[in-house]
């Protein structure tokens, strides 16, 4: 058993790792879970104890195979879990992730494999996010962002990089979600906004708004 604030770290370590392949520093997580230094290092020291990372002071983090594969049974509840509040109780996908933060550490391996079995074993979450299997695997998936479309180019929204309800409601506001196609027609030089064509009506999004979005590639033409 491990604490809700462990299984938080590691959760977050796990997320900055998939962001490049060096140790993850400590003043990232420091900024990603809104807290000082010291007090993720010392963290860091309590979970390197428990063999749940490798943890060299002013080298980064990285977790064991261990902590990976805590981290990884995390993120399968929590998405999990959202599918559920907005497939089965009508939460927006705006609504979901703070009631998922407090779901996912709800320690039942036949609750998670029954709530999986009822969803019809879902491959992504509401944000299209990929939902690891019960071994932890992820399907694969093929994807660029938004902005990097060329012009001309279509493609499908699968997907989001960007989760606060803000961003999220935006783009409820703008009809772009999950499954939506759209055509970049054209992207404008001065400062990266794009020009789209989304249910026949061009609509402009800022350059991040579009790096935020995540389309097929295997969509587009």
């Amino acid at each position: 058993m491990h604490s809700f604030t462990e299984e938080n770290y590691l959760k977050v370590i796990y997320h900055l790792s998939q962001l490049n392949t060096n140790p993850v520093q400590t003043n990232a997580i420091a900024e990603k879970i809104n807290t000082r230094a010291a007090s993720v290092t010392d963290m860091l020291r309590k979970l390197s104890e428990k063999e749940l990372i490798d943890y060299k002071k002013y080298q980064g983090v990285s977790l064991t195979e261990e902590g990976k594969a805590i981290a990884i049974s995390i993120v399968r509840k929590h998405r999990l879990w959202e599918v559920f509040l907005v497939e089965k109780l009508d939460f927006r996908w705006d609504e979901v992730h703070e009631i998922a933060e407090e779901l996912e550490h709800i320690n039942s391996a036949p609750l998670v494999e029954r709530l999986d079995s009822f969803l019809g074993f879902p491959k992504r979450d509401p944000h299209g996010d990929p939902i690891p299997d019960k071994d932890g695997v992820f399907e694969p998936s093929q994807y660029i962002q938004l902005y990097q479309l060329t012009e001309g180019s279509k493609g499908i929204i699968i997907g989001v990089s960007e989760h606060s309800p803000s961003f999220l409601k935006h783009l409820e506001k703008l009809e772009l979600t999950i499954g939506i196609e759209l055509e970049l027609i054209e992207v404008t030089e001065f400062d990266g906004s794009a020009e789209l064509l989304v249910n026949k009506k061009r609509l402009s999004v800022s350059r991040e708004v579009a790096r935020h979005i995540l389309v097929n590639c295997k969509e587009t033409v």
